[in-house]
């Protein structure tokens, strides 16, 4: 396998997040994902509660392949980053065993303080070290 550092690749996922030019954000996909590689979710609390009382028993939200992924970026880009207010940082300490990678990360005030949300990702990759499952679980 590639040899990848993983807070090296944590830097790179997180600032993809963060990215304002939407071809530099299809570029990155492409170049941290491997073809056909997923973004699985964890919703936050607040949406699986609303699930259940709908009659689901679970909640998991998806994206597959390079389209998917880049509308799930570009989104979270507009709701988060675009308005001026957040943005995404990758917290220290992404530590890598054989294929996979964690790390956490955090989204923060424009211009400091406390941040105001984060989680953690879980990256499964390939033998050339782009991702082919992402996991996340957002919350502090």
């Amino acid at each position: 396998m590639t040899d990848i550092h993983a807070q090296d690749l944590a830097a790179r996922y997180i600032a993809l997040w963060s990215e304002p030019d939407a071809e530099l954000r299809r570029r990155a996909i492409e170049e941290l994902w491997a073809e056909g590689g997923a973004h699985i979710l964890q919703p936050p609390q607040e949406i699986r509660e609303i699930a259940a009382g709908l009659g689901f028993d679970s909640t998991t939200l998806q994206a597959h392949g390079y389209d998917e992924l880049d509308v799930r970026v570009t989104r979270s880009y507009e709701r988060f980053v675009a308005p001026g207010q957040f943005t995404f940082q990758a917290r220290d300490g992404a530590v890598r065993l054989h294929d996979v990678v964690k790390l956490n990360w955090e989204m923060v005030p424009v211009g400091g303080g406390e941040a105001v949300g984060g989680g953690l990702e879980v990256l499964v990759l390939d033998e050339n070290g782009r991702i082919t499952t992402d996991y996340m679980f957002p919350g502090i």
